[in-house]
C-alpha cells in the first residue's frame, strides 16, 4: 500500500464525516472514493481510526445526554431508586446492544479487513440495505419515542448493528432500520443510533490504532489530519441529520444507495475499476 497524501488525508476525512452518520455507509465510501480516484485503498484500520473523529463529534453532540445515562447507570448499580429512570435502562440497553457488534468484530475481524472490502460485495450490499430501508419506512409504525425503548429495541438494534460489519451496509443505516422495524420515530431510532455508535465505533479505533504508522501502513500525521477534518465535518452531519429526520423520510437516502450501487455494479462489469 502507498502512502496517503495530506490532500487526500483531507478528502478521507471530509468524506469520513459526510457519511458516518448518514445511513449511506462512512466505509462503503472510504473504499469507493479511492477507487474512482485510482487511489489505493487506504485500509481497514484508517477507515477505523478517522471514525474516532467522528465520534468524538457524537459525543460532543450528545454530550450531557451521555453524562446523564453514565451518571445514572453507576448510580442504579448501588442504588435501587434510581433504577426506574430511563437514563439507568439506557445504560443497559447500550451495553446489551453493543455485545453483538464486539463478539462478530472480533470473530470476522480478518475476513472484515480482506474480503469484505470487495467492491462486488459493498455494491450489493447498498442496494440490498436500501431496500429493507425503505421496507422499514413503509411498514414501521412510528409512534414510539425514546421515552418508549426497551430491551427488545436493544437486542434487535444490537443484532442489526452487528451487520453493519458488512462494508455498504452502514452501521446508522443498519441500526436506524431496525429502530423503525420496531416502531420508533425516525428522531428516536436515530438518537439511539448515534448513541449507540459510540461504545462500539470507539472499541474499533482504538483497537485499530495499534496498526497506524506501522509497514505498509498509513502515516500518524495524515492519519490525525484525517480524523480532526472527519470531527469537523461529522459534528455538522449530526446536526444537520436530526433536524432533517424530525420533518423528512429517509428517501432521499434510500434514492442514493440503490443509484450508487447500481453505477458501481456497472462500472465493475465493465471493467472501469477493479474490485478489490
Amino acid at each position: 500500500m502507498s502512502g496517503i497524501s495530506p490532500g487526500q488525508a483531507v478528502v478521507y476525512g471530509v468524506v469520513q464525516g459526510l457519511t458516518e452518520f448518514l445511513p449511506i455507509s462512512s466505509t462503503a465510501h472510504l473504499r469507493i472514493v479511492p477507487a474512482f480516484l485510482t487511489w489505493d485503498d487506504p485500509g481497514a484500520a484508517f477507515t477505523a481510526v478517522i471514525q474516532l473523529g467522528t465520534m468524538a463529534a457524537g459525543v460532543l453532540y450528545f454530550w450531557r445526554e451521555l453524562l446523564q445515562v453514565t451518571v445514572a447507570w453507576m448510580r442504579g448499580l448501588i442504588d435501587k431508586s434510581g433504577r426506574g429512570s430511563l437514563e439507568y435502562r439506557m445504560g443497559w440497553y447500550l451495553i446489551l446492544a453493543t455485545i453483538p457488534v464486539g463478539v462478530f468484530g472480533l470473530i470476522f475481524r480478518h475476513q472484515i479487513e480482506t474480503g469484505g472490502r470487495n467492491l462486488w460485495l459493498i455494491a450489493t450490499a447498498l442496494i440490498v440495505m436500501a431496500i429493507i430501508l425503505l421496507f422499514a419506512e413503509r411498514r414501521g409504525l412510528r409512534n414510539r419515542d425514546e421515552e418508549d425503548i426497551t430491551t427488545q429495541d436493544a437486542i434487535v438494534v444490537g443484532a442489526a448493528q452487528a451487520l453493519s460489519l458488512i462494508p455498504g451496509v452502514s452501521r446508522s443505516g443498519a441500526t436506524i432500520t431496525a429502530g423503525l422495524f420496531q416502531g420508533l420515530d425516525r428522531v428516536a431510532a436515530a438518537r439511539f443510533s448515534f448513541l449507540l455508535s459510540v461504545p462500539a465505533v470507539v472499541a474499533s479505533g482504538l483497537f485499530e490504532a495499534r496498526k497506524i504508522g506501522g509497514a505498509g501502513a498509513p502515516g500518524m500525521g495524515v492519519t490525525v489530519v484525517a480524523t480532526v477534518i472527519s470531527f469537523a465535518v461529522g459534528l455538522a452531519s449530526i446536526a444537520w441529520l436530526i433536524r432533517y429526520v424530525s420533518k423528512h423520510s429517509t428517501f432521499i437516502f434510500i434514492g442514493y444507495r440503490i443509484v450508487l450501487g447500481v453505477v458501481l455494479l456497472g462500472l465493475l462489469a465493465g471493467g472501469a475499476i477493479r474490485a478489490t
